[in-house]
């Protein structure tokens, strides 16, 4: 049922995609919307999804061997040489005599079973094998979940940030032309030099650039984003969502405990542990002899008709028996190999139990750290604001100089400039410590 809704939703998104991309209307996305939409259409995701169903059908494969093996074989000869017998003549002078002897049938037919009696615990080995696969590609793709969804927050977060800075520099441009407005206004009274006239549209003209390169910034952090969706790049695209602080405190414990838990990684190494196992189990079961059921069931003639006289048929039931007895050491090398597979797989392990723990704690360190410059940015902002507000009225009344003014102006911009990026490390630190832990699609 679960999965029913999940290729519903799927189908649905796709629809509305192309029903968007062949009408070229803006479309306008959320940030669950956006990871849907990943999750449905991206190709990296996809393709894990695809090894799933690989893993899948190993499992039926290695099932089959469990099962009897029917074959028929249909022969018709098309040339042949028949044997010849000489056999001296009884009459003197007389030359040898000749006879054909054909001794195959133009038309043959046959039938075979093969009945799988001991095997040594191969197949059951194979079967296990095939299932752990299955399951370690299954966590393969988890984890493509969860890093397909932190992949599209990152984006996502990314294209409100490249907004947030195209807003600090129009902010920033009409803050500059309010102030070459005054300091006109006062030149044309003989209240300011032509000095601070020049100095003030110096100072508007240096924006400009800026405001454009926060632009372009804007438009390829929502190219980076349709990429991750799977969108069309000529798709008009709006993003509905905002950039907020929600106070949130970790707790390191259970966010260790929780990560050693969920990470698919550590569940993958397991699984692959288990097939190590079972493929040794294998290579020593290839040292035992196995034994099998085999039929077989044959009809021939010579002319291919209808007719039960013209046909001739035999069988024969046999019990194979195959025992190894020199193989070259293959089988010692295959042991060999197995349990060096399986020491690799758990250092493997302790290494990445040790990763994960580091990552999470970075993440708890980072997000401490995106917080609290947050929290100081935030009152930066506040006092450039007023800091600005003072030194436009000491300029009108000629209490402070144009390059007081232009230097509040630039600490005004970058104290916003400064507020977005703190903002959107805090909400990407968020995202990354969900990584760390594990976790997939937003609750």
């Amino acid at each position: 049922m679960k999965k029913t809704g999940k290729l519903l939703l799927n189908a649905v998104l796709i629809l509305t995609a192309s029903l968007f991309a062949f009408s070229q209307e803006k479309m306008t996305l959320t940030l669950e919307e956006c990871i849907q939409f990943a999750l449905s259409q991206n190709p990296s995701h996809l393709a894990s999804e695809e090894r799933v169903e690989g893993a899948r059908s190993m499992i039926k494969e290695a099932s089959a061997g469990f099962f009897p093996s029917l074959n028929a074989t249909g022969l018709r000869s098309l040339k042949e040489k028949v044997f010849i017998l000489e056999f001296p003549s009884f009459i003197p002078g007389e030359p040898p005599q000749k006879v054909e002897m054909d001794f195959t049938r133009d038309n043959q037919f046959s039938f075979s079973l093969s009945v799988p009696i001991y095997t040594g615990g191969r197949l059951v080995s194979g079967y296990k094998q095939a299932k752990y696969n299955h399951l370690s590609t299954e966590e393969s793709m988890r984890q493509s979940e969860y890093m397909t969804v932190f992949n599209t927050k990152r984006a996502f977060f990314g294209v409100l940030l490249a907004r947030e800075f195209v807003k600090v520099s129009e902010e920033a441009v009409i803050v500059a032309e309010k102030h070459v407005h005054n300091v006109k206004t006062l030149y044309e009274v003989g209240m300011a030099s032509k000095f601070d006239l020049l100095r003030s549209e110096v100072q508007l003209a240096n924006l400009k650039p800026q405001q454009i390169r926060a632009k372009n910034s804007l438009k390829v952090a929502e190219l980076s984003l349709k990429t991750l969706l799977g969108l069309d790049l000529s798709q008009p695209l709006d993003i509905q969502g905002e950039l907020t602080y929600e106070p949130f405190e970790p707790n390191l414990e259970e966010a260790l405990t929780s990560a050693l838990i969920k990470r698919p990684e550590i569940q993958q190494l397991k699984y692959q542990k288990m097939m190590a196992g079972e493929m040794l189990k294998m290579s020593k079961a290839s040292k035992f002899p196995t034994v099998a059921i085999q039929g077989a069931y044959n009809v021939w003639a010579d002319t291919l008709t209808f007719k039960e006289e013209d046909w001739q048929s035999y069988y024969s039931v046999n019990l194979a028996m195959s025992v190894p007895i020199f193989s070259g050491f293959l089988a010692e090398a295959q042991i060999a190999k197995s349990k060096s597979l399986i020491k690799e797989l758990e250092f493997s392990k302790k290494g990445l139990e040790d990763m994960i723990l580091f990552e999470v704690r970075q993440a708890v360190l980072k997000l401490s750290e995106a917080r609290e410059s947050l929290m100081s940015q935030e009152k930066n902002v506040e006092q450039a604001m007023e800091s600005l507000r003072i030194a436009e009225l000491n300029y009108s009344e000629g209490l402070a100089t144009t390059l007081d003014v232009s230097s509040v102006q630039a600490a005004l911009t970058q104290a916003k400039t400064n507020y977005s990026q703190a903002l959107y490390d805090f909400v990407l630190s968020r995202a990354e410590l969900d990584k760390a832990i594990g976790i997939g699609l937003i609750n």
